[in-house]
């Protein structure tokens, strides 16, 4: 399926032109903005602070994922995916490590700007660097797992791009969603969540509630929740019965928090 040029079961010409477009679209975009912002970061010396080295962070996955995003627009452009089955897996692996750590440090940047008008204190270096390295080393274990047996990586419906293969609704892969799922969405998502909760009542109390503190969480479910109901659907139901098309949706651009060092 995924090495012939014939359009996939399920999309016309035109709907397989119009998903590579929007891809190649998100991609570009993605890039250049995420790239602006780690530009800024390493040529200006009074934006390298701690604080900012999360945004990085999360400007680095989020370039990730672009970057991924342009794989699987030219392979939707091409019609077919040219690059093999390890290809395929190393696809799913870098996509999955990217978005992982995405959703990871915008609980972060939370957790700091929490630290920052809660504590009115500085966070540190040393405290900053050990929560970056714990955030990437966590999510690049998490996404090396499907490669070695617990989960699996394969094709998307339309099979151009690869990710997390969640059609076979096994006790393999149940058992691998709901364990990475809570460590990696419900447990950031809960940090995110109190994060910005705790301090907006403190602003509120002094009278300063000046930045929109519900933002942040709307984007990340917006963002990751159609993954995460695709998912869990697929855990209890049978996912082929969801029209290939509406499982791409999910594929298509997703609102991310911006990330100025501004």
């Amino acid at each position: 399926m995924a090495e012939t040029a014939a359009l996939p079961a399920g999309f016309g010409e035109l709907e397989v032109l119009a998903v590579g477009t929007v891809l190649l679209v998100e991609a570009l975009s993605g890039l250049s903005l995420n790239g602006l912002t780690i530009f800024s970061f390493c040529k200006t010396p009074e934006l390298r602070t701690p604080n900012h080295l999360l945004l990085l962070s999360l400007a680095v996955a989020d370039s990730g994922i672009s970057l991924n995003a342009l794989i699987a627009a030219i392979s939707s452009l091409l019609r077919r995916w040219p690059y093999g089955s390890d290809g395929c897996q190393a696809h799913g692996f870098q996509g999955f490590v990217t978005a992982l750590s995405s959703i990871c440090s915008s609980a972060a940047i939370a957790w700091g700007r929490y630290h920052h008008y809660c504590t009115r204190s500085q966070l540190a270096w040393n405290t900053a660097i050990p929560l970056v390295l714990f955030v990437w080393l966590s999510s690049t274990f998490w996404a090396a797992l499907p490669l070695l047996g617990w989960g699996h990586y394969d094709y998307e419906p339309l099979g151009t791009c690869c990710t997390l293969d969640y059609s076979r609704g096994d006790r393999n892969f149940i058992s691998f969603l709901f364990t990475m799922a809570f460590f990696n969405f419900f447990v950031p998502l809960f940090i995110t969540l109190t994060s910005y909760r705790l301090m907006e009542q403190k602003l509120a109390r002094s009278g300063h509630l000046q930045v929109n503190t519900t933002l942040p969480v709307r984007l990340l479910l917006l963002g990751w929740g159609p993954y995460a109901l695709l998912y869990l659907f697929a855990a209890i139901m049978d996912v082929s019965s969801l029209s290939p098309k509406l499982r791409m949706v999910r594929s298509l651009p997703r609102p991310k928090e911006p990330t100025p060092l501004f």
